[in-house]
């Protein structure tokens, strides 16, 4: 017989993005316990020498499966599912890993133009991954890659202040809007978990509307596919829902946020 899991799951993304993935999942998923993990001490992740990251994360995910022994691990993280996961599923074949890809095969699907444009941090546009997949599933469109230095870091910045330059975010996004013979670009995939906290912004200062593909519902209802095929303990709902944070030293209205989500900060286990 399968030893059941422990009724939580563990959500870990560079910064605060990652909760675009946790409220959906506190919605779906209301019988495990949701622990949230942001690596804000190394925040941001896209300008990471890959070999660095990459033993960096293997340290931390040895440190906090032994703290909270989660029934399921999801990387609410672009840039490091694309590098990483793969690696962090043999060093831990026990646990269980749910990824994050950029949405390529859905906008393929949805596009009338046949001009798609990724959104993604320069980590995820420089990896192979992310070229196997428009190989494996866009062969048809052109997809633009557009490795953005700036936006993770003013979307961490709007979600702690509610205050963003339009004219950065601008900026940021005007290379994937492109224009050949007669045809636009119809559809910007957010290949970034903190991007779809600018959606609005985005929508505002865009040269023409675009759908805007975000896949925070579609990775929390691929959690929810695996949960229902797997056999968790029962929830203590003694225990609550929680934040964690690497920096050991989250801002106070980082706390405030991740409170409105739902999640009590609580240290980072040593």
């Amino acid at each position: 017989m399968v030893e059941p899991r422990d009724a939580s799951v563990l959500f870990f993304d560079s910064g605060i993005g990652g909760l675009s993935v946790v409220k959906e999942a506190r919605i779906i998923l209301p019988g495990l316990r949701h622990i949230y993990v942001a690596d804000d001490a190394a925040f941001p992740y896209g300008a990471w020498d890959e070999a660095e990251l990459l033993e960096r994360m293997t340290g931390l995910f040895e440190t906090l499966i032994a703290a909270f022994r989660p029934g399921l691990i999801v990387i609410a993280c672009n840039t490091a599912s694309t590098l990483a996961i793969g690696h962090l599923r043999e060093v831990f074949p026990d646990q269980i890993f749910v990824g994050t890809v950029p949405a390529i095969k859905p906008a393929a699907e949805r596009t009338q133009s046949g001009l798609v444009s990724v959104l993604a941090t320069p980590g995820t546009v420089r990896r192979q991954y992310t070229r196997d997949l428009i190989r494996q599933y866009a062969a048809r469109c052109h997809v633009r890659l557009v490795g953005s230095e700036h936006l993770a870091e003013l979307a961490e910045d709007y979600m702690r202040t509610g205050f963003v330059d339009e004219e950065a975010v601008r900026r940021e996004i005007a290379p994937c809007f492109v224009e050949e013979e007669g045809r636009r670009t119809d559809i910007v995939v957010l290949a970034c978990t903190h991007y779809p906290f600018l959606a609005n912004r985005m929508r505002k200062t865009a040269p023409w509307p675009v759908d805007w593909i975000d896949t925070s519902e579609a990775i929390a209802r691929r959690t929810l596919t695996l949960v229902e095929q797997m056999h968790f303990k029962a929830r203590d709902f003694s225990l609550p829902d929680i934040a964690v944070f690497t920096s050991g030293d989250p801002r106070t209205e980082v706390m405030r946020l991740a409170s409105g989500f739902g999640l009590s900060t609580v240290p980072f286990p040593a």
